[in-house]
């Protein structure tokens, strides 16, 4: 019990460290920007409040419990922002090995259920991946619009560059989503 017990608590303490990765994206207001826990965190309250824009038959608690897994290899690959240069490939690598000694922290039958749920995600193949995607995607842009354009401009991002990127992804989990969001960024995008 007391060994079971310390690789869990062990797990948590490292997961804590996933408040020290910074992300692109501010908070609403501009004011700093977000940490991968905060991004995690917030995802699993957009699931729960925007599960009715998952299709038929997608577990939103499963949703959610990929969704608080999903950037625990950030602390120790880093955040690799979606407009931002990296190296694919490499970052796959590392993201793995990171999910390796992450979740080998934990009691075996955790680490195998964690670990599938990441793979799951990852994958982004089963409904419920989809739609957990589908939001990850959606995220950022709903907070950037709010924090007048967040890390857009140090970006350079383009109105294409989201509708490449962001805009696929979001429309296959979460049409519903995706047609809230485009207006809204032909607005912010249009000459000011």
């Amino acid at each position: 019990m007391s060994d079971r017990l310390d690789r869990q608590l062990a797990f948590l303490i490292e997961a804590d460290r996933l408040k020290r990765i910074d992300r692109a994206s501010w908070i609403t207001g501009h004011l700093r920007r977000e940490n991968s826990a905060e991004h995690s965190w917030h995802l699993t309250l957009f699931a729960l409040t925007l599960a009715d824009q998952a299709p038929e038959g997608v577990q939103i608690d499963r949703v959610i419990r990929m969704l608080i897994l999903h950037d625990l290899v950030e602390i120790d690959a880093g955040d690799a922002p979606i407009h931002g240069q990296h190296d694919a490939a490499a970052l796959a690598i590392e993201e793995q090995a990171a999910a390796d000694r992450i979740f080998g922290l934990l009691p075996d039958d955790l680490a195998r259920g964690f670990r599938a749920l990441w793979d799951e995600f990852e994958a982004a193949e089963s409904p419920d991946a989809i739609f957990a995607k589908s939001l990850d995607r959606f995220q950022p842009p709903v907070l950037n619009l709010h924090a007048d354009g967040g890390s857009w401009p140090e970006y350079n991002v383009t109105e294409d560059q989201i509708r490449t990127r962001v805009g696929p992804k979001v429309t296959k989990g979460a049409p519903g989503l995706w047609d809230w969001l485009s207006p809204r960024l032909t607005l912010w995008f249009r000459p000011r």
